[in-house]
């Protein structure tokens, strides 16, 4: 029987399953919290490495050591933690590379650009990076993930999801909301006003649209609620169901679980999902009816894709389609 991930994508760009949060830590202590709980949770969120503003200054390079150090060490089980670099302003963004790629390059799950302020700086640091990772014999090309926080971007974000080797456009509302010199309030950067202000739900949807248009993945901003887990779980809710979001930034590692529920498909839909699925391999992938409607490959495709998103985000899945499909 053919596996929907042949039938129904060939000769297509495959979209990224990506895990649906992705935890920032910045010191040595961080990471390792993040790591014992993924450990515990299972491979169902990222751990990025900050080395922009983890780093102390004069002391990036040894940053980036410790960081590469904890992306090749043996707590690194699940091979899911990327690194933040600095921005391509910064004197220390090209050796950032050298020392990642060169120490840590073959299991690094992705590599994320902050403050480009154009689709030619991201190009530069992605060009940069090949040439990195050629010198150091990389057979993989690591994913690259680009942080739009910048007037520039936002204007050029259309342009940046569609360069090669990105994965996820990430929005920074904090410096979009700082770059605008007081022209949108401090309010605009907590709930509600983060979903209700013009310019910030402009951004959101923009590159959320830009994103999905190029199989690109959308990362939401982080939410500044420590303890709150209601309030954590709606903001993730409203950025998955109302603006598109596939993936969300945490900073906390209370944020995570909370994250992880809001952006989990309803067990319906998955059940649902299973079924269709099922029935149309078992018809080889022909036109089908399922509860007295008709489904064929287009709504066969948005019912694996609703499996991979209900895998990463850790949700059982029933057992047919979990033999059929992930053995």
């Amino acid at each position: 029987m053919q596996h929907p991930a042949d039938i129904l994508f060939a000769g297509e760009k495959p979209f990224p399953a990506l895990p649906a949060v992705d935890h920032y830590a910045g010191s040595e202590k961080l990471m390792s919290k993040a790591l014992a709980l993924q450990h515990e949770l299972g491979p169902v969120f990222d751990i990025t490495c900050d080395c922009e503003d983890g780093a102390r200054a004069g002391a990036e390079a040894e940053h980036a050591a410790m960081v590469a150090d904890t992306v090749t060490g043996t707590d690194n089980r699940d091979g899911r933690i990327g690194a933040r670099i600095h921005d391509i302003t910064h004197s220390h963004w090209q050796r950032d590379l050298e020392i990642l790629v060169g120490r840590a390059g073959a299991r690094l799950a992705f590599l994320t650009l902050p403050k480009v302020r154009s689709a030619a700086d991201a190009k530069t640091q992605i060009a940069a990076l090949r040439t990195v990772e050629a010198a150091h014999g990389l057979e993989r090309p690591i994913p690259v993930h680009v942080l739009i926080e910048t007037h520039g971007a936002l204007h050029e974000v259309w342009d940046i999801a569609a360069v090669s080797g990105v994965e996820s456009l990430d929005f920074g509302l904090m410096d979009f909301v700082s770059g605008h010199h007081g022209a949108i309030p401090a309010a605009a950067m907590t709930s509600p006003g983060q979903f209700t202000h013009p310019l910030v739900v402009r951004a959101k949807v923009e590159i959320a649209a830009a994103a999905l248009a190029n199989g690109v993945v959308p990362s939401h901003n982080v939410t500044t609620e420590l303890k709150d887990i209601e309030l954590i779980r709606h903001d993730a809710a409203r950025a998955r169901r109302e603006f598109g979001y596939l993936r969300m930034w945490s900073i906390h590692p209370n944020q995570i679980r909370p994250i992880l529920d809001a952006m989990r498909p309803d067990f319906s839909e998955v059940e649902e999902a299973a079924e269709i699925l099922v029935s149309a391999q078992d018809g080889d992938w022909g036109p089908i009816q399922h509860r007295g409607r008709l489904h064929d490959r287009a709504s066969y495709r948005y019912y694996w894709e609703l499996l991979l998103r209900a895998r990463t985000t850790g949700m059982a899945l029933p057992g047919e389609a979990s033999r059929r499909f992930f053995p």
